[in-house]
């Protein structure tokens, strides 16, 4: 069918991406649950803001990664392959934050629900996923 047919569709290839970034979401959350100490989603159940911050910065910050890799590149697998790239700079940005910060220990006082920390955790997530956003465009 080529370039008219039905997997060129607008809606098809939407479809497509969305479905692609859903799953990398899920896989992202994962590997997240597996660097981070405590376990996100059951704080988070728990009520504790600090993990909903930290996590929700996360999800942001990965999903805005694959923004700018669906609106630079043209195929399903270029796209996935950025995305991809950006989301392992991501992961190594958050040990970095860890590592820069010896006073203390990240994990433990976002557990504690120290929502300074929180917030930091998700202002480094979503601004640094602009950065490597714009990087692999």
């Amino acid at each position: 069918m080529g370039k008219t047919g039905f997997w060129s569709h607008p809606l098809v290839e939407s479809a497509g991406y969305f479905s692609v970034v859903v799953l990398c979401l899920v896989v992202s959350m994962v590997l997240f649950e597996l660097v981070t100490k405590y376990k996100n989603w059951e704080e988070i159940r728990k009520g504790n803001f600090s993990v909903a911050m930290a996590t929700g910065g996360k999800i942001f910050g990965v999903a805005n990664i694959f923004r700018h890799s669906i609106q630079q590149h043209n195929s399903l697998p270029e796209m996935l392959g950025w995305g991809l790239f950006g989301f392992t700079l991501l992961v190594f940005a958050y040990i970095l934050f860890e590592f820069f910060t010896p006073k203390f220990n990240i994990d433990k006082e976002i557990e504690a629900d120290n929502r300074a920390v929180g917030f930091i955790s998700l202002t480094i997530s979503v601004g640094l996923s602009f950065v490597i956003g714009a990087s692999i465009s």
